[in-house]
């Protein structure tokens, strides 16, 4: 799938999340999103990136965007995940990695030599009406949280 780009319309999906529900990206139509994808549930980066947006989810809340969590843990790995660093971001689970797919984040990664298929860490700001304002591509962690949240009170 090629890559996406701002001024695209972000692929629709409806998948399971934490505490049993489902939610559809078309659902929230009406209302900015900020969609981040992330590699797995429990490990240091996906912890500290999950932490920062849990912390300022108030701030998005008044600004009157939701806030989206994607890996493909299953969604009871994301209960205990969320549990265990009282996490408040609702998360996704894209078990077959369709939607990760859509999106163009699962991708081929290498680590010590060994290639394997993978979430490459990215986050999505979408408006409104369902398109694409901006991507975040290969992620760091430290300040992201806050720099979505600057971005998308201007929307």
């Amino acid at each position: 799938m090629a890559e996406l780009s701002p001024g695209a319309m972000a692929p629709d999906f409806s998948l399971p999340s934490d505490g049993g529900g489902q939610i559809a990206l078309s659902d929230l139509r009406g209302k900015p999103v900020v969609l981040f994808c992330y590699p797995k549930d429990d490990t240091h980066g996906c912890t500290t990136e999950n932490i920062a947006f849990s912390a300022l989810l108030g701030e998005f809340e008044k600004a009157g965007v939701a806030v989206l969590g994607l890996s493909p843990d299953l969604a009871k790995k994301h209960d205990r995940f969320k549990s265990k660093y009282d996490l408040k971001v609702r998360l996704l689970s894209d078990e077959d990695h369709r939607v990760l797919e859509a999106y163009g984040v699962w991708k081929e990664k290498s680590m010590y030599g060994r290639r394997y298929m993978g979430v490459e860490r990215t986050t999505f700001l979408i408006d409104a009406g369902g398109k694409i304002v901006e991507i975040w591509p290969k992620v760091k962690v430290a300040g992201h949280a806050d720099a979505v949240l600057a971005r998308a009170k201007e929307l």
